[in-house]
């Protein structure tokens, strides 16, 4: 998965999902929630009960700073 330059049904991706965040950030799913859960460091959109979506370019952005990128 190449999340940066991602492309979903012709446009660019704009959003991660908590499964993808795990990945990026190499932990288990549900670690990636509970960060979702409970951060202000990047946007998360709450689509329901079950569902949310972490904001792309907040995301990188945060995890750009921490040194998470080489």
């Amino acid at each position: 998965m190449d999340g940066v330059n991602e492309i979903r049904g012709g446009s660019v991706q704009r959003t991660y999902t908590a499964e993808q965040i795990a990945e990026i950030l190499g932990v288990s799913v549900r670690k990636a929630y509970s960060l979702c859960e409970t951060t202000n460091d990047f946007k998360v959109i709450r689509l329901g009960k079950r569902c949310l979506r972490i904001h792309k370019e907040s995301f990188d952005e945060w995890f750009n700073k921490t040194g998470g990128a080489s």
